[in-house]
């Protein structure tokens, strides 16, 4: 397919895309699309800025265009993502192609007015855009019902799982209707994203336009070997070889992110950050200044990152290397979105060498070095003597479960199926200690 006129989309979903500019489906869109239609469940893996959310939110649009008003309560089609950032992110992109139909879609986060969202509820919804946490409380409200809904969309279904959202799932699962279709969207593909769609999908498709955990091509990617402390100097001088060009910083932690933006501020840069400690509303507004220009240099954590799609992002920054490696390639799919170029570099101090070596075994190369001494081998720190667990994930939106760690509620057992996934606070440090439960003596960090 070579032209989104030849896949049988409806007239006025063609209209708008012609009006985007949009004329040429790219190959996830082109791959997933008929199969949607023709109403099969799909596991779709595609690298970061590909078009995920119009590969299966243009068949979906589709399909309601040709049907009635919903019942009041009533979901027509549910997706579900873990963060609030990417939840607006698929709204916006869903909403520019209702314009002037009478299709809804209506999101539901935590942080946000839950009286509002039951009010928005209550007249029906064809398209229900949620983190899993507040939806939750909603159907505990009896705000809405899933009895109707024909559509259950996972997106980046392998950061539910990070985040301990597997309990969540099952719960929203039993509420919907067995004949429905399921569609499972990602970067990567760790092992549990398998026993997922075994579990959720029926004679599913798979599409994979790139092999899972790739970076998208026009990324260049390199590191600069540094000690910690110096990781501040070194990212004010790369920031001011770029004075005009947004850059976006992943920080490790909260505090951290935080303490760097004002030390970026104090330099002189127009710098923001967007974190689990900031309330929806400034999140909202930090993205709105940096999408526009105002802000130039954002600093943020993994979770409160997932979902940025702004076109203009050229620099990527990983100031402190993530926990989990198929993170890195979610952080560095903000840059280089829509075809365009982008940089990503990684600051390596000592004791994240093995850190950059989970990395590069799973991208299966080696990173260009830009500068610095490489460490000597023996200088990586096993994981299993350091606080916090391997996957470092966090405490879902909202209330529902993950087990292993962090303050989910529900349990399970550590790296099963049935919850551990998650592990410590989100944005937290690894000098933080893993809790289980039932609690015991707290060991010193």
């Amino acid at each position: 397919m070579t032209d989104f006129t030849m896949l049988g989309l409806n007239p006025a979903l063609l209209k708008t895309l012609s009006t985007m500019g949009l004329t040429e489906p790219t190959p996830i869109q082109a791959r997933a699309i008929p199969a949607v239609m023709e109403g099969r469940d799909m596991l779709g893996l595609a690298q970061t800025g590909t078009g995920k959310t119009l590969a299966f939110g243009l068949p979906i649009l589709h399909r309601l265009l040709g049907q009635g008003k919903p019942a009041p309560k009533a979901v027509r089609a549910l997706i579900l993502a873990p963060t609030r950032e990417l939840v607006n992110q698929i709204a916006d992109n869903l909403s520019a192609f209702t314009r002037g139909t009478p299709l809804k879609v209506v999101t539901v986060v935590g942080g946000a007015s839950i009286h509002v969202q039951t009010t928005k509820l209550a007249r029906g919804t064809d398209i229900l855009v949620a983190t899993p946490g507040r939806l939750l409380d909603l159907l505990d409200r009896r705000a809405l019902t899933l009895s109707d809904a024909q559509t259950l969309v996972l997106d980046e279904a392998d950061q539910m799982l990070d985040l301990g959202f597997i309990h969540a799932l099952r719960k929203i699962a039993r509420l919907i209707p067995e004949e429905r279709q399921t569609l499972l969207f990602s970067a990567t593909m760790p092992k549990q994203m398998s026993e997922l769609a075994e579990t959720y999908l029926r004679d599913p498709l798979r599409v994979q336009v790139a092999p899972p955990g790739k970076p998208a091509d026009k990324v260049t990617q390199a590191v600069h070997y540094v000690s910690q402390g110096d990781k501040a100097k070194l990212l004010q001088k790369y920031l001011a070889e770029h004075p005009e060009e947004l850059a976006l910083v992943f920080g490790r932690t909260k505090h951290g992110s935080e303490k760097l933006m004002k030390l970026l501020d104090s330099w002189g840069f127009k710098a923001g950050s967007i974190h689990g400690n900031k309330s929806q509303s400034q999140r909202e507004r930090t993205l709105k200044a940096f999408r526009n220009g105002e802000i130039k240099v954002l600093v943020a954590t993994d979770v409160a990152a997932r979902g940025i799609d702004i076109p203009d992002v050229r620099h990527v920054y990983n100031y402190d290397l993530p926990n989990v490696p198929e993170n890195y390639v979610h952080r560095i799919g903000r840059t280089a979105r829509a075809g365009a170029d982008g940089r990503a570099m990684a600051f390596c101090a000592p004791a994240e060498l093995g850190e950059l070596r989970a990395i590069e075994k799973l991208l299966k190369t080696t990173l260009k070095v830009e500068g610095g001494v490489v460490p000597p081998a023996d200088t990586i720190i096993p994981k299993n003597t350091r606080g916090g667990g391997p996957r470092g994930g966090g405490k879902p939106q909202g209330r529902s479960g993950g087990g292993g760690g962090g303050q989910a509620k529900s349990g399970g057992k550590p790296g099963g199926f049935g919850g551990g996934f998650g592990g410590g606070q989100p944005d937290a440090g690894k000098g933080q200690q893993r809790r289980r439960r039932p609690a015991g003596p707290r060991k010193a960090a």
